[in-house]
């Protein structure tokens, strides 16, 4: 009786956009960092949690992206939703993060991690 190895190959999905690159950013972060515990999610990302942090760094040093964008981006990624712009209180952080979220989705469709 021989034994067989076999490899599982499992499919790369890219993310559908820049809020959902950022929110699984939060989250495997925070998993990865023990804050959270990890459901089981089989899903392989095209990216790794370090790629995502280098590129937002990289946009931040660019100047592409400002400490308002990244403020707002840290406070509504903790509340787990974007901001609303119809929410009269949350108009500009709404603008800021539309702003943020655009350069964060031309950024990463270049690296492919987007469809």
């Amino acid at each position: 009786m021989t034994a067989q190895n076999t490899i599982v190959i499992q499919q790369t999905e890219k993310f559908q956009n820049a809020e959902q690159l950022w929110f699984w950013f939060l989250y495997s972060r925070a998993v990865r960092n023990g804050f959270s515990r990890a459901a089981h999610c089989a899903t392989r990302r095209p990216c790794e949690i370090l790629d995502v942090e280098t590129m937002i760094t990289k946009l931040y040093l660019a100047g592409r992206l400002n400490d308002a964008q990244l403020a707002v981006m840290k406070e509504f990624g903790d509340r787990r939703r974007a901001p609303h712009q119809y929410i009269w209180a949350e108009n500009k952080a709404a603008a800021l993060w539309d702003g943020a979220m655009n350069i964060i989705d031309n950024a990463a469709r270049k690296m492919g991690w987007i469809e």
